[in-house]
């Protein structure tokens, strides 16, 4: 509708193109202003008239159309009001089982790279914001026609393993790690650090163990592969909770052998720089600090490996974009191993390697540090979460059927809904009373819609709809909820621009809202039968959106609640 009210100014006013047109042409604030408003402001200078007078030559000599009930000048504006009969047809024809999906990623790959724990240290709910982000996108791509290459780049390689192996072995036994599992691996991480402060030798003890487990010694690599598969289980488990999957688990130790021809190439191209015997790439006249690629000792360092791995990716998946959705604290990281690449000669690093920043994450204002001991496991948030949501439901709802797995979807979706509600690069601060409202911008909120929904169907027993007669719902909520509904395509289009779930999540939220003005002021359950299908109709459209809406951001809905 927006694209034919754009024809007709493009005939009416020849000094403005399509384009432009389309730039200028905004929705009203008020209903009662119509649907569409174009204001004249720009052409004041063109016309040498007032903005009010254009307007109201505009609205004077816009051709007649089915497509319009009217068409006024409101001081400088001029308003439509789109014929709602036709504009109630034309949405309900677009919108099938697959409404919102599209074919542009076809023959495309996207890789993104996100989750991404350290070995041996347990999943903490700063862990949270990167795998429930990289969810969302991977759900938004792959809803696009894109093949996405889900990758879990574990933090199981580095100088910190060193640190462990030593610890294992002046105070740690292997009952104790196996009765205990990933706790007793960070105790004694953070007993290391804390002993390190003391005897700084520890350190080089450590630098030396990593070295061995560079060089494949058996010793230090079968406490490592134990570390690592005590881990895995871990992750796997908190990832089921959250309803997360990945297509690699190929983490920092997988690129171990890949690195020495990432090295070689480097200096073959000139590149590679000395400096207190460690090998940098001097990036000075980016206004960037050296990349390290390798320390004084020989061994392999973050940069390294980030580097092979991209090798490896473009190399096995032929991506076309490359995510990786990490804190804002590893933006120069990135920045520097991005501008590595584009050095070494290949071009499609400037907009194929793609960093997707967020914000810290925080619980009553305390930041996250796996050093010093101060966390906060990712799996008491979660249980947290649903135990609220089961209180709430034994005091609103005792006789709810399945009230655990209503439980667990309603307290997991609340945690991701507050996540990916405000934009990704702002900080996130868990409020359980905001986050478990059932009546603000939230996740049960939304979740609580859904099931709605989906009570209105049981009540009227119907669930399919075919032709309905459109003029019955022409109301100014039904409209409204339609107007909302029209947008998924363009929303799901638009986060994925922006790589930006919030997008969604914002949308879905304006249908709720939509849904619930329309449920209050239109029942269902009505003797026209007529009436009740074109109701029915838009109800279970409605329901399907909010579906789609939510499984991109990685959320389970409940017919019941």
């Amino acid at each position: 509708m927006k694209n034919k009210i754009i024809d007709l100014l493009d005939q009416t006013i020849e000094e403005l193109d399509k384009e432009k047109i389309a730039d200028i042409l905004e929705i009203p604030p008020k209903e009662d202003m119509g649907d569409f408003a174009f204001p004249c402001f720009q052409l004041a200078k063109v016309f040498r008239k007032a903005p009010n007078m254009i307007a109201q030559e505009i609205a004077e000599k816009i051709p007649q159309s089915e497509n319009l009930s009217k068409v006024a000048a409101m001081g400088p504006y001029v308003n439509f009001y789109v014929n709602k009969e036709i504009y109630v047809k034309e949405v309900l024809n677009k919108i099938g089982s697959d409404y919102g999906a599209s074919d542009e990623g076809n023959g495309k790959t996207i890789c993104i790279d996100y989750s991404s724990p350290n070995v041996a240290k347990n999943f903490h709910v700063g862990h949270l914001r990167t795998t429930i982000i990289g969810n969302s996108l991977y759900h938004i791509f792959d809803k696009l026609g894109y093949k996405v290459e889900r990758i879990n780049h574990l933090g199981d390689w580095g100088t910190q393993f060193g640190k462990l192996i030593v610890a294992y072995k002046k105070w740690g036994s292997k009952e104790a790690v196996e009765e205990k599992g990933i706790p007793e691996l960070l105790e004694l991480y953070v007993r290391f650090h804390k002993e390190a402060e003391k005897d700084d030798s520890l350190n080089d003890q450590a630098r030396e163990w990593f070295v061995k487990m560079e060089q494949g010694d058996k010793e230090a690599l079968e406490i490592w592969e134990w570390f690592k598969d005590i881990s895995l289980i871990e992750y796997k488990r908190i990832y089921k909770i959250l309803n997360v999957d990945f297509d690699h688990y190929t983490g920092e130790s997988f690129y171990r052998d890949k690195t020495a021809a990432v090295v070689q190439e480097l200096k073959e191209k000139g590149l590679l720089e000395e400096s207190e015997g460690a090998k940098i790439v001097n990036l000075e006249k980016y206004d960037m600090a050296p990349c390290l690629v390798t320390k004084k000792d020989g061994s392999s360092i973050y940069a390294t490996r980030d580097l092979a791995a991209i090798f490896y990716r473009k190399n096995t998946y032929h991506f076309d974009k490359c995510i990786y959705v990490t804190g804002l604290e590893q933006k120069l990281h990135f920045a520097q191993v991005f501008k590595v690449v584009e050095l070494m000669g290949y071009e499609w690093a400037k907009d194929q390697l793609i960093h997707v920043p967020y914000g810290l994450v925080s619980l009553e204002g305390g930041k996250l540090s796996t050093r010093n001991g101060n966390i906060i496991y990712a799996e008491d948030i979660l249980k947290e979460s649903v135990s609220k949501i089961r209180e709430i439901i034994a005091e609103k709802n005792p006789d709810l059927k399945d009230k655990e797995d209503v439980a667990q979807k309603v307290g997991i979706g609340a945690i991701i809904f507050n996540d990916l509600y405000n934009q990704r690069i702002k900080d996130v601060t868990f409020t359980w009373e905001k986050i478990h409202s059932f009546d603000g911008e939230t996740g049960p909120y939304v979740q609580y819609t859904y099931a709605r929904a989906a009570s209105v169907l049981r009540k009227t027993g119907i669930s399919e709809v075919g032709e309905i007669d459109a003029s019955l719902i022409t109301d100014d909520t039904s409209v409204a909820l339609l107007k909302e509904i029209e947008r998924f395509p363009e929303v799901v289009k638009t986060a994925a621009q922006r790589l930006e779930p919030s997008v969604v999540s914002r949308y879905v939220m304006a249908v709720a809202q939509a849904f619930n003005r329309f449920y209050h002021e239109n029942q269902c359950n009505v003797e026209d039968e007529n009436l009740m299908k074109a109701r029915v109709k838009l109800v279970l459209i409605a329901k399907q959106v909010i579906k789609d809406a939510l499984d991109l951001l990685g959320i389970q809905c409940p017919e019941q609640m």
